[in-house]
């Protein structure tokens, strides 16, 4: 005989008391770890990227239930964030204000029972964490339409943070109003969202002006308050700014994504499968890209990302960003390194840090 409608939600009732309880014990443990690093004067961060990258990667391992795996970590992320707040609350700067997609990501890498830092620029991002008024910031470093973010790479190369961490977010821009009866003359949006949507743009609005802003989370807040315009935001500030949707995913190109770096003041120790990324400058001399490739197919490690940037200072001089598997600690990266070193102009680590979970 099936169950009835009722016996089930008891019996729904009975499991979230039992799992109450046991992340109620999760959390007491957490305490007591943190109690025990104190006690015996363990000098070491509080969050630890690469334990955090091996407990989820455990959960999805070992999931066999209907929930898929990325939803079941994505639970445990956020018990490991609450539980990680009882300790000390991360406080993590993002590209503000509120309902940007910066802001998306760092919830989706740390949680979100975090402390948010909104900052106005990627230069002070940086700033911040280096200060000290914040622990952590989360920057975007590529975008699959519009490619290398160059202030990024350029506060990379200039400051001594760390990266310790990645993560991707989907990127969806929706048309938004403060009134969807009006005409919309103007459409504000950050300038590398005016280029995901352009050809959207060219068809439904060719005589709208369009103007540039630091965010789209920014355009987004002053639509609110304007007449006769709309702007290009996520669905997060849609509903944050209680705004109407004009159209959705407006942007051109199916599948962009913007990736985003987690940067911190201390190196990540090993996680079992990690990344690592470097910055150099190669010499002025025939074969100087293929001599600094090199090392890398003699040493069989694999590259996954390969990017030029100007810098701005000298003409027609690049960096070159390079993602590349391993981590720092292991000796054939070293090697590796080592011989890279000896073919470039200025060698920068910019970090080891865990190949995203999520």
């Amino acid at each position: 005989m099936s169950k009835t409608l009722e016996q089930l939600r008891n019996e729904i009732d009975v499991i979230d008391e039992q799992v109450q309880g046991l992340i109620t014990d999760r959390a007491r443990l957490a305490q007591e770890v943190a109690q025990v690093k104190k006690k015996s004067g363990v000098v070491s961060s509080f969050y630890r990227p690469e334990r955090e990258a091996q407990v989820l990667r455990k959960i999805k391992d070992r999931n066999q239930g209907v929930l898929d795996d990325n939803n079941m970590a994505h639970i445990f992320r956020e018990i490991m964030s609450a539980c990680l707040a009882l300790e000390q609350k991360l406080k993590v700067a993002y590209l503000g204000p509120e309902g940007t997609f910066t802001q998306e990501a760092s919830l989706k890498h740390f949680g979100n029972s975090v402390s948010g830092l909104d900052c106005a620029s990627i230069d002070n991002i940086f700033l911040e964490v280096e200060k000290g008024n914040a622990d952590y910031g989360v920057v975007p470093i590529e975008n699959s339409t519009n490619g290398i973010i160059g202030a990024t790479v350029d506060s990379l190369w200039s400051t001594n943070l760390k990266i310790c961490g990645d993560v991707e977010i989907e990127v969806h821009h929706q048309l938004m109003t403060n009134d969807i009866k009006q005409e919309i003359k103007t459409i504000y949006a950050h300038q590398q969202a005016f280029e995901q949507c352009r050809r959207w743009l060219e068809n439904h609005y060719p005589n709208a002006e369009l103007r540039p802003v630091l965010s789209n989370a920014l355009a987004a807040r002053m639509v609110k308050d304007t007449a006769n315009s709309a702007a290009i935001a996520s669905e997060y500030a849609l509903n944050l700014y209680e705004l109407e949707r004009i159209a959705k995913n407006i942007e051109d190109s199916a599948g962009n994504t913007t990736r985003f770096l987690a940067i911190g003041k201390e190196p990540v120790p090993a996680s079992g499968n990690d990344k690592t990324s470097i910055l150099v400058t190669t010499k002025h001399q025939s074969g100087a890209l293929f001599d600094l490739l090199e090392p890398f197919k003699t040493m069989d490690i694999n590259i996954l990302q390969l990017a030029r940037h100007p810098i701005a200072s000298v003409k027609w001089e690049y960096l070159f960003l390079i993602d590349f598997a391993g981590h720092y600690d292991e000796q054939q990266i070293q090697q590796t390194l080592a011989m890279v070193e000896e073919k470039t102009s200025k060698l920068k680590l910019l970090g080891s840090y865990p190949v995203a979970v999520l």
